[in-house]
């Protein structure tokens, strides 16, 4: 009986592991690509800034609805499920047509589905990972890093003669997730009435804000990367193959924090690893600017190691931590409207405005100079805050 436990328990913790694989798998094919098929399809870049900027605008919209939705829900499943089907029936639209304006709706459909996806997903499974203490969520994020890398690799590949295959690739990873879903132990929502009011309750807890600003800050220079880069380092001279293997390692970068992240939280303050993860995207975006070939960018792409993952498992594991538990979605939900959200608009938004008027390379130094203005204002205000500590100041 004890193995037929055990063996349950190694079932259910591979279906987590996978449904992370194929999410981000489809992501891969998103994120990286998206830009890629506009730019194809001859639209400008404030064109392709305002495409990427109104669907996250929408999103800001959506992503506390269904983190209420998920935290009343019966189960966080249900919400999680629907998710899924209406970012992977709505994405198989978009070859119907190019119009601008036909796009513009479109992706404010599709991205008021897909960005809820993850913070609900982290909901999930860190709400079973406190009932399962041997399982670890850096192993089981790990689960993303690899099929966001395969996928960037394996489409790649494929983008460089039939990039409107995203579309249906991309429908088939949501259709893979929703049967690894269905192997979930179900989720309970919580039925404690989380209205408006006490979902801005989240904001007094001024150490959750302290963290999410930091976050915040260095997702707008994100947001313009994932928005901006493979534009940059196509027009620089890379193929979409290329372009697959810079995502291939700035994921591969991700395992050491995933691998170690248990042991790092407790030797590490939450504060010090914002901070690093900011000090790295500043030295990575003046790095974009001083290199004009794009196999010198693969090596930079280390750094994404330092950045992404660092940022959102910290998050992610923070408000787990810190959030009380009927307001555990609502407090990742938090998370993914600042960062996914609005950080993402300004970062595509503001960002293709800029990019028009003083070329992208100078978009990417102004990106640099942000996040070492976050890492030098933030450091000052906690080595305030730890030397008042330290005299026994309020």
């Amino acid at each position: 009986m004890i193995l037929k436990g055990k063996k349950g328990l190694t079932t259910k913790m591979n279906a987590f592991l996978l449904f992370y694989v194929v999410i981000y798998m489809g992501n891969a094919v998103y994120g990286t690509f998206m830009p890629v098929y506009l730019h194809s399809a001859k639209f400008s870049q404030e064109q392709i800034g305002m495409l990427l900027s109104l669907g996250p605008l929408v999103a800001m919209f959506g992503q506390p609805v269904w983190g209420a939705l998920s935290d009343r829900a019966k189960t966080k499943n249900s919400v999680l499920r629907f998710l899924l089907m209406g970012s992977g029936v709505s994405i198989l639209f978009f070859p119907l047509s190019h119009h601008f304006i036909y796009l513009l709706l479109l992706i404010c459909v599709f991205t008021f589905f897909q960005t809820s996806i993850f913070a609900i997903s982290d909901a999930i499974t860190l709400e079973e990972l406190d009932r399962r203490p041997t399982w670890s969520f850096g192993w089981i994020r790990l689960g993303g890093t690899v099929g966001f890398a395969v996928m960037s690799l394996a489409f790649g590949i494929a983008a460089k003669s039939h990039i409107g295959s995203m579309f249906p690739v991309y429908a088939g990873t949501m259709a893979a997730a929703l049967l690894f879903l269905w192997r979930f132990p179900p989720a309970a929502g919580r039925q404690t009435n989380v209205t408006g009011k006490r979902f801005r309750e989240l904001f007094r807890n001024g150490k959750l804000m302290f963290y999410l600003g930091i976050n915040f800050v260095v997702q707008i220079t994100l947001g313009y990367y994932y928005a901006f880069f493979p534009i940059y380092f196509k027009e620089m001279g890379g193929d979409s193959m290329l372009l697959g293997w810079s995502m291939v390692i700035s994921s591969l970068s991700e395992l050491p924090f995933l691998l170690f992240s248990g042991w790092i939280f407790k030797r590490v303050p939450i504060s010090a690893l914002l901070i690093v993860a900011a000090l790295a995207s500043s030295i990575r975006w003046f790095l974009f600017t001083l290199i004009g070939n794009p196999l010198w960018i693969l090596p930079v792409q280390l750094l994404h190691g330092l950045i992404f993952i660092v940022l959102s498992v910290t998050l992610a594991t923070f408000i787990n931590r810190e959030v009380p538990s009927e307001w555990k979605a609502s407090g990742q939900t938090l998370n993914g409207l600042l960062s996914l959200g609005a950080a993402r608009i300004i970062g595509s938004f503001l960002g293709g405005i800029m990019s028009s008027a003083y070329g992208m390379r100078q978009v990417f130094l102004y990106s640099s100079w942000v996040s070492l203005t976050c890492v030098i204002v933030f450091g000052f205000v906690i080595w305030i805050r730890r030397k008042q500590k330290v005299l026994g100041s309020p």
